[in-house]
């Protein structure tokens, strides 16, 4: 994790390495990593590890012990406060990164880029995009995600504002017309050349923030809802005013499709629109709705009389949303002063998913996305770029993870060894390399499809291809995240230090592989629409 205020030690004293020796008492502890030298005398009581341990390594060089067990963030922390010197002539080996920075880790980005690789597929403006966002994720997002993903309070208006300032908000939604005349970032690309692969890039970037349920919580409702309101809301006035208010993040939106009753299984709904005069009276239910606990909009799949009715029902009269516990959310933190209670509960979920209610909800004849009876278009067609999306993202965090596995390997010591002279660990680093790299290749590909194709293509010819890409990379990040616990052991299955990313990983990959439709609906979706196709081929 790059450092929020970089540590200058070059102005601090210059100490001889043999003088560190003799501070080896409680009273008066140094010690060295990577040639700083650090004074713990004050530090033994309020050390989270406790004293003993930092007297084990009193006056000496404890930088591979460090490291056996602690990310760097921890130095990093504590540095400013404990560092007295350098290692008179010694020069640091431990890489510092910083905001925008490629990781030099072996396969931790991906191919196009690696200096020594190309690819055909981007151009200067996506790697100005990835620069710019990657700073402004680690700056700007990273720290309010990692502060709301361990609380389960919501994303602050304030981040949301900064988002809707510089274009991230609009550019969530992919391509279109909702970025022309729009500088992106402050300028690093135009809004009329965003194409499918600036949305990758914003899509893969945007996760590194690390901290899955505050992930769904940064506007994933907005990112799968109004996209649908863009293409199929027929009243152009009241689009163009939700667009509006939404992407200056004014006020929130989201899809409501699934119920207890239908998930996957979009044909079984049972919230019914009641035709009236002058529009709709909705009745039902919705369940596991991503930002529902915040939204104003709804974007609604109906039952009617003759199939099914997407409509845009606004937050008011008759419309009641319940917070759901799910697997991110968070767990309260015990102190000394007030210990958890008997019986664990869970805090609210940074994703603010819901339960809602509609109880005779009435909804104007303006707010029909599609066509009456016709809805079913609107739900699959507008799935694609959620699926789509969601595998870019998955590809992100399986790479994150092949990092840290590989970065882990590295440091941790056993027997006198890192691990990763175990021939057992090269073996599933190697197949957690191979998933990650075959992710993004099949990835590109399809996004290279989308550059070259309408809405209306995608919908007829995309919907099977994405649908295999998501259960593919949902399926490989589930024995990527087996893998790296195995690898990271105790450590991986605890909520903090050197395994935390590892643990939360493989606690909530189910949501990847739920969300936007499950591996087994997906597949055979995918074999379903390749067999309507299958010609008179015969062996």
């Amino acid at each position: 994790m790059p450092s929020a205020a970089p540590f200058d030690a070059t102005t601090l004293p210059r100490i001889p390495r043999a003088s560190v020796s003799s501070h080896n008492t409680p009273d008066d502890l140094y010690c060295i990593i990577d040639s700083h030298v650090y004074d713990l005398s004050d530090f033994l009581d309020a050390h989270p590890g406790g004293s003993v341990v930092l007297a084990q390594i009193a006056g000496t060089d404890a930088t591979t012990s460090f490291y056996n067990l602690h990310r760097h963030e921890v130095i990093v922390k504590y540095r400013p406060s404990l560092c007295i010197g350098l290692v008179e002539g010694e020069t640091p080996q431990i890489i510092e990164p910083h905001a925008g920075d490629l990781s030099p880790v072996p396969y931790a980005e991906p191919l196009w880029l690696r200096p020594q690789y190309k690819s055909p597929y981007y151009k200067e403006s996506h790697r100005a995009l990835r620069k710019k966002l990657r700073e402004f994720v680690e700056e700007e997002i990273r720290p309010e995600a990692q502060e709301k993903e361990a609380d389960g309070t919501y994303i602050s208006q304030e981040l949301i504002d900064k988002m809707a300032g510089n274009g991230l908000l609009a550019m969530r939604l992919g391509p279109g017309k909702h970025l022309h005349v729009k500088e992106l970032l402050g300028g690093v690309v135009k809004g009329e050349e965003f194409d499918a692969f600036h949305d990758l890039v914003v899509g893969q970037e945007i996760v590194r923030a690390n901290a899955r349920g505050f992930q769904d919580g940064n506007m994933a409702g907005m990112f799968i809802s109004l996209t649908a309101v863009r293409e199929w809301l027929g009243n152009v006035e009241l689009k163009e005013k939700v667009t509006r208010e939404v992407l200056s993040g004014e006020k929130k939106i989201c899809l409501a499709i699934s119920e207890a009753f239908a998930g996957s299984d979009v044909a079984g709904i049972q919230t019914t629109a009641t035709p009236t005069e002058d529009g709709w009276i909705v009745n039902g239910t919705k369940k596991w709705i991503t930002n529902g606990m915040f939204c104003d909009y709804f974007v609604v799949g109906c039952k009617t009389a003759k199939g099914l009715t997407v409509l845009l029902i606004e937050r008011g009269e008759g419309v009641d949303t319940t917070r759901i516990k799910t697997s991110y959310s968070t767990y309260p933190v015990p102190s000394t002063s007030s210990p958890l209670p008997t019986r664990l509960t869970h805090l609210p979920s940074a994703a603010g998913t819901a339960y809602i209610q509609f109880e005779d909800v009435h909804v104007p004849h303006a707010h029909i996305l599609g066509s009456e009876n016709q809805g079913i278009k609107v739900i699959l067609s507008n799935f694609n770029h959620e699926r789509w999306g969601m595998a870019a993202m998955s590809a992100r965090w399986a790479r994150t993870i092949t990092t840290e596995c590989l970065q882990f390997a590295s440091q941790r010591i056993v027997s006198g060894k890192p691990i990763s002279s175990l021939p057992v660990i090269r073996a599933k680093l190697a197949r957690m390399i191979s998933l990650s790299e075959a992710m993004q290749a099949w990835l590109e590909s399809i996004t290279d499809q989308m550059c070259q194709m309408s809405y209306e293509q995608q919908s007829d010819i995309l919907g099977g291809p994405i649908g295999l890409l998501k259960a593919f990379c949902t399926q490989s990040a589930g024995e990527i995240a087996v893998m790296a616990v195995n690898i990271f052991g105790g450590r991986g299955l605890t909520q903090g230090g050197m395994g935390k990313l590892v643990e939360q990983y493989h606690r909530t990959i189910a949501f990847d592989k739920i969300l936007g439709g499950t591996e087994e609906v997906l597949m055979d979706l995918g074999v379903r629409q390749a067999m309507k196709k299958m010609p008179k081929a015969m062996l």
